[in-house]
């Protein structure tokens, strides 16, 4: 009784809309054209990533040149759109767009999948250094560095947004969100996995990049990075209201498709990790003079 009558109570809670305002997925608009803070998040994310591959790639045996980083932030764009919208389609809401394929294009009804633009950018680098004759997971080591900027931002542009709210939870910090949420309070989700899959999976790599020798081990960056992201994803889980276009699977199986998902990432991250040692070898390097035994 207890719990229903402090829900009950939800005026106690921060309200999303008297914090953030109407319309708060508008930063602001051009000739009237509405700008929005997920587009925004995603070229932040993007440059701010590019920024910090140059400085990666300026340390001793980089897999990569200056131009190889300059064509991959065009493909990595493709990437994430495709690969994010795609995976979304295919994971998450299917039925729908076979009833109206068109929708698909409607980018700015939202619908991007997280997955679907991991893979979408792995397409990316793929084609990258096959095109360049370059190592993939070396390639694939450095990008996984700078991911968590994008990761950080985008889950922000979430919480701004008032979407992928969390469960409902009678924690001190829950907010009430607008519309679908039921005007009850809620676990902030998105600004834990800000916290988790940006902040917390920067700071890791960061250290294994600057203070030890992994980034010499290939796939080892990339493997830490996505039983990370993995672990945090599948955590948050638990207290992220699931997708309701897929609420069958948690109904079915007590894991949500996010979760699902996160499987195969945590079970492919630990086997580089384990073998990336085996994998060391002398890396001669893309542009410089340095190389590394």
């Amino acid at each position: 009784m207890f719990l229903f009558a402090t829900l009950a109570d939800a005026t106690q809670y921060v309200n999303f809309q008297e914090m953030m305002g109407a319309n708060s997925e508008i930063a602001f608009s051009v000739f009237g054209l509405p700008i929005r803070w997920y587009a925004l998040a995603y070229l932040a994310g993007i440059f701010l990533g590019y920024w910090y591959l140059l400085k990666l790639i300026a340390q001793p045996g980089a897999p990569m040149a200056r131009r190889h980083a300059d064509d991959m932030i065009f493909y990595a764009m493709l990437g994430i759109i495709l690969g994010g919208r795609l995976g979304y389609v295919l994971f998450y809401n299917l039925e729908a767009y076979i009833a109206d394929p068109v929708a698909i294009l409607r980018l700015w009804d939202g619908g991007m999948s997280l997955h679907g633009g991991v893979l979408g950018v792995l397409a990316a680098i793929w084609y990258v250094t096959r095109k360049e004759k370059l190592s993939f997971l070396r390639f694939c080591d450095y990008i996984a560095c700078v991911v968590p900027f994008g990761l950080f931002l985008g889950r922000v542009a979430n919480f701004v947004n008032g979407e992928l709210w969390g469960r409902v939870t009678t924690v001190p910090w829950a907010i009430v969100f607008p519309g679908g949420a039921g005007d009850l309070p809620r676990h902030p989700s998105q600004l834990y996995e800000a916290g988790l899959e940006g902040l917390v999976m920067m700071a890791v790599l960061a250290w294994f990049f600057w203070r030890t020798d992994a980034r010499y081990k290939p796939g080892f960056l990339v493997g830490m990075a996505s039983i990370i992201y993995g672990i945090s994803r599948f955590a948050v889980e638990f207290v992220r209201e699931p997708d309701v276009q897929r609420l069958w699977v948690v109904e079915a199986t007590g894991l949500s498709m996010g979760q699902w998902l996160t499987v195969p990432m945590i079970a492919i991250g630990l086997w580089l990790v384990a073998t990336a040692k085996g994998r060391r070898q002398r890396v001669e390097p893309v542009a410089g003079t340095d190389s590394i035994a």
